[in-house]
């Protein structure tokens, strides 16, 4: 396992890691439980904005691969951090922690390209695998907020007297749906399934055109709420 140039910034005063009283970036890193180099953003909000900005434009070397970031900072929030990450350097993996599980709030982290997506009580387990995973390249999401996803997703369906669609979905337009919500490009997924690029980009149209989803965050939701994904 690869070690991982990690950037943290979080509220201080309510986050649940203790990163507050870490006074090195060793001894923030025991805090958080991760086997990695951590770089401490330090103690004031906007600082730590501005420091992550300065530092997803260091030197490569010297860039962090994976930001784990609050959604409520001031001034600079974490949406629009992460959204000027992911502008200036769209490899970097944004793991966005929040006490929200509002759909419109995950969407919204989602859309500003952040992989992951973890609530602030979460074990330090979870915050360990959100960071690997969005580092791979994969999403993943505190399980409390797939399981508030799926339940406002049931709501709808019996208020507004709508189907699930999934069942209209063939094997294959099920596989890549799964796929392509874990993070898999077009071509990594013609590469997996032996199939050519133009193929996986009429799946991927025909899977958005029968569940009504106009974006890959919007996909990505979709299978959180029904479990393809965590």
């Amino acid at each position: 396992m690869r070690k991982l140039n990690i950037l943290v910034s979080l509220m201080t005063n309510e986050n649940d890691y203790q990163l507050e009283q870490a006074n090195s970036a060793e001894e923030a890193g025991k805090k958080l439980g991760v086997g990695c180099k951590i770089l401490f953003a330090g103690n004031d909000a906007i600082t730590q904005s501005t420091q992550i900005l300065k530092a997803i434009q260091a030197p490569e070397e010297e860039r962090p691969d994976a930001v784990v970031m609050d959604i409520g900072m001031p001034n600079l929030n974490g949406i629009e951090a992460c959204y000027q990450i992911i502008q200036s350097n769209p490899s970097v993996a944004v793991v966005m922690l929040s006490m929200h599980t509002d759909e419109s709030y995950v969407l919204r982290a989602l859309k500003a390209g952040a992989r992951a997506y973890l609530l602030k009580d979460s074990a330090q387990a979870d915050l360990v695998r959100a960071i690997r995973s969005a580092a791979e390249g994969k999403s993943f999401f505190s399980p409390a907020v797939g399981k508030v996803l799926l339940e406002d997703y049931v709501r709808k369906l019996r208020r507004t007297g709508a189907e699930d669609s999934y069942d209209l979905l063939t094997p294959r337009e099920r596989e890549i749906l799964q796929l392509v919500a874990e993070g898999k490009s077009n071509k990594d997924v013609a590469n997996l399934l032996n199939l050519s690029v133009y193929t996986v980009e009429t799946h991927r149209s025909n899977i958005m055109g029968k569940l009504n989803l106009r974006s890959v965050p919007e996909l990505i939701l979709y299978a959180v709420r029904k479990g393809i994904i965590s």
